[in-house]
């Protein structure tokens, strides 16, 4: 955003470099106007467990099944931006797919309201964060975790052959269930934004991506060792689809006039599997407060910062 705005005022700038100096100053200020629109309140936030930020003390909102934090990255977006009161809803839900942007979510504790319920004309701006439900990604680390914990037990090679048990769980015959699982997932978001859209047409739309589960690689080849115990292949495995999920929550976004946040780049080296002092992610046992596999307070301050920077 910060080069897209310097461009447009070198342009100006050049542009009217013989004109008088206050016409020069009002056009640049135009350019300025243009470039950066209003992103401020109300401020609707949309989204999974990583938007409600569960465990993280404290709760706050209904229905308490969604076990939403008053810590979660939306939060501090709202308070950065001096968003308060009913300027700021948070809808975001724990478990929340795609599907629950138009309908109903029922939880353990209550049902959600449909997330796109909280949007009006009056809305000028949306963050969104969703998708790894659609594609299942919660059950398939578990299910990868318990396949690593027998590789392990088993011995690299020895009983099971190959470094990546969980991932032969997906692929076959050189046909990946989740990368079709993604396609469809990018197919229901492009939908929804549409949606978005058209309900609060004034809004800036922000499609908010995953941060670093997974570490880039493996110094010990037994995965995370106690942290997330997988067989090495699929560690890479699941790292690569939660980049491809990524990739099509970015190519959505700006095929719909929304804009892409990353938070995987910001996040890398502070995965689930790094020192608890830097981590983003908790690891199976979390040594803070906060959802096993989830973000913690850090990691929701660390998106947080991510939107704000697309944001100035």
């Amino acid at each position: 955003m910060t080069i897209h705005l310097r461009t447009a005022m070198v342009g100006v700038l050049v542009a009217c470099g013989t004109l008088a100096t206050v016409v020069c100053v009002a056009r640049s200020e135009h350019a300025q106007a243009q470039a950066v629109p209003a992103a401020k309140g109300p401020y609707v936030a949309l989204g999974d467990s990583y938007t409600a930020g569960p465990k993280i003390p404290g709760r706050t909102g209904t229905p308490i099944g969604c076990d939403r934090s008053d810590h979660n990255y939306p939060a501090l977006v709202a308070s950065r931006l001096g968003v308060k009161d009913t300027g700021f809803r948070d809808v975001s839900c724990s478990g929340a797919t795609i599907a629950d942007l138009t309908g109903p979510q029922i939880t353990d504790h209550g049902t959600n309201p449909p997330q796109l319920s909280a949007l009006s004309p009056k809305t000028r701006l949306v963050t969104l964060g969703i998708g790894g439900n659609d594609i299942g990604f919660g059950p398939m680390i578990r299910r990868c975790v318990t396949l690593g914990v027998a590789y392990q037990a088993l011995g690299s090679g020895k009983y099971l052959p190959e470094d990546a048990p969980c991932e032969r769980q997906y692929v076959s015959s050189g046909s990946d269930r989740v990368e079709r699982e993604i396609e469809a997932t990018g197919e229901r978001l492009a939908s929804a934004l549409t949606e978005i859209n058209r309900r609060a047409p004034q809004a800036r739309v922000y499609v908010v991506g995953y941060p670093a589960i997974l570490p880039t690689d493996s110094t010990d080849g037994t995965g995370c060792a106690g942290e997330l115990p997988l067989a090495p292949g699929d560690l890479s495995y699941l790292r690569e689809k939660e980049q491809q999920l990524n990739g099509e929550l970015r190519e959505r976004a700006q095929a719909s006039g929304a804009v892409y946040v990353d938070t995987y780049g910001p996040s890398e080296g502070r995965d689930a599997c790094s020192k608890a002092a830097t981590r983003w992610i908790e690891p199976l046992v979390p040594s803070s407060p906060a959802a096993a596999v989830h973000p913690n307070a850090r990691g929701e301050r660390g998106m947080a910062d991510a939107v704000l920077d697309v944001l100035r």
